[in-house]
């Protein structure tokens, strides 16, 4: 499996988060969105990336940015992970594996870790291959400005 590439539309998708509510892919069309892609709910890596968004996560929605993260684990698991370290942002299931297939992120039983910027207009903006967990946040957040998706503040 491929990744998608800068450019490509970004596949739609419908799904439930953590708590249940329906995640479309296509209704935050008109604002970025980080579309970031983890293997499994409270593994050590896992748990240190979402802490980062959302440590990191007012300066997103400042700046009218949409963060979803992505995994095969299902809205339980993540609504469990969500409490447990108070993330404060969507976390979409994809226990049927149809979105990280159709990303080109899915691994052996997991997702892979990569992330997506997707632009206002749906596409591809950026693609991250392989993540480092613990300061990725803020790489996104500078790639966001770099690329004009954001303000510089």
């Amino acid at each position: 499996m491929e990744l998608l590439n800068v450019g490509d539309i970004a596949p739609d998708f419908e799904t439930v988060d953590q708590y249940g509510k329906t995640v479309k892919l296509s209704s935050y069309r008109g604002k970025p969105v980080v579309l970031y892609f983890y293997p499994k709910d409270n593994t050590p890596g896992c748990t240190t990336e979402a802490c980062n968004f959302r440590d990191n996560f007012n300066s997103f929605k400042d700046s009218g940015v949409e963060v979803i993260g992505v995994s095969v684990d299902s809205p339980e698991s993540h609504k469990k992970f969500a409490e447990k370290y108070n993330l404060n942002f969507t976390l979409a299931s994809d226990k049927s594996k149809d979105i990280v297939k159709k990303y080109g992120v899915l691994g052996l039983a997991t997702a892979k870790r990569v992330t997506y910027i997707i632009d206002p207009d749906g596409k591809i903006a950026y693609v991250y291959p392989k993540v480092t967990p613990k300061d990725h946040a803020l790489e996104v957040m500078n790639k966001l400005k770099d690329l004009g998706l954001v303000k510089n503040n």
